[in-house]
């Protein structure tokens, strides 16, 4: 990975996790992850946590429908010739490690 492409990412899910914390509603805990930029940069996919678990679904249907809103926030505030497009998934990685975590203890 270039460091470009590092910056990008790094900046990018920054930005991305400032907007989530701004813009919840409070009925969950949205964590962003990680994220993980195209190298042409034209779609990002965020990685993110929710707490509940069972808010999961209304999690994703809340950003997803932000994800334009998180554009403009992303456009004001960093200086990029491309701004991705966003996409959000659960991140399956951190709910294996917690789950092996409750297991160990």
């Amino acid at each position: 990975m270039t460091f470009k492409l590092e910056k990008a990412n790094e900046t990018l899910r920054e930005l991305v996790a400032s907007f989530v914390l701004h813009e919840s509603n409070g009925a969950s805990l949205i964590t962003v992850t990680h994220l993980i930029v195209v190298p042409s940069l034209t779609v990002a996919t965020v990685f993110i946590s929710v707490y509940p678990e069972n808010k999961e679904i209304e999690a994703l249907d809340f950003l997803k429908r932000k994800a334009g809103e998180l554009r403009k926030y992303v456009t004001s505030r960093i200086k990029m010739r491309k701004i991705p497009s966003f996409e959000f998934v659960i991140d399956k990685g951190e709910k294996n490690r917690q789950r092996i975590d409750e297991l160990t203890k």
